[in-house]
């Protein structure tokens, strides 16, 4: 009886182990998509010479930003999104980039949700949708790309978008400099994982 009992306490214990690695193993089931789409897909788009110009252009204003006052901008784009009067999103939302990347969304019919593109300090430079925050710089998405390297590439976790209900993750990667390899931005595409 003692020796059923133990080999039933070791069956749920294999069975819960099996389906737990069955989930972790489902929730991971995107990465490998997403990778092969950001290496042939989103590489070409920041490699664009429009794009690239326009990082340096924004490291080069942004040179001499303090931290105090990437708060004090962050703070304000905030203030911004919820206001009626929006100088600053629309400084950049209108920007030649932000068009640029609008149409990159459009004309992938669904699989992307948003996509933003972030300069050396994690600042945006421009953006297909309006983002919360204006910098980036103290999350993942830039931390584990233009801090890693040229090649960084970070896949984050499956989350359901409360506005849209789909299931979407994002997909962020370094952005280099071609001449000199140098990382010089980052890029974060929201993808409809449904759609991969």
């Amino acid at each position: 009886m003692a020796q059923a009992r133990g080999i039933n306490f070791i069956s749920t214990v294999i069975i819960a182990s099996v389906a737990s690695f069955s989930a972790a193993q489902a929730a991971d089931d995107h990465v490998g998509p997403a990778t092969a789409f950001a290496k042939s897909t989103i590489a070409k788009w920041v490699s664009d010479p429009m794009v690239i110009k326009a990082i340096k252009a924004q490291n080069a204003k942004n040179a001499s930003m303090s931290q105090d006052q990437i708060i004090k901008a962050d703070k304000k784009w905030r203030k911004e999104v919820d206001a009626s009067s929006k100088p600053m999103i629309s400084a950049i939302i209108k920007n030649s980039v932000s068009k640029y990347l609008v149409k990159k969304k459009n004309a992938a019919k669904g699989t992307i949700t948003e996509v933003f593109i972030m300069d050396n300090k994690g600042l945006n430079v421009g953006q297909s949708d309006v983002t919360s925050d204006y910098w980036q710089g103290d999350e993942a998405k830039w931390k584990k790309t233009y801090l890693v390297g040229p090649s960084a590439i970070f896949v984050d976790d499956v989350e359901q978008d409360e506005s849209t209900q789909q299931m979407q993750s994002q997909v962020s990667m370094s952005i280099k400099d071609p001449k000199t390899n140098a990382v010089i931005g980052a890029i974060t595409v929201g993808i409809n994982v449904d759609e991969l």
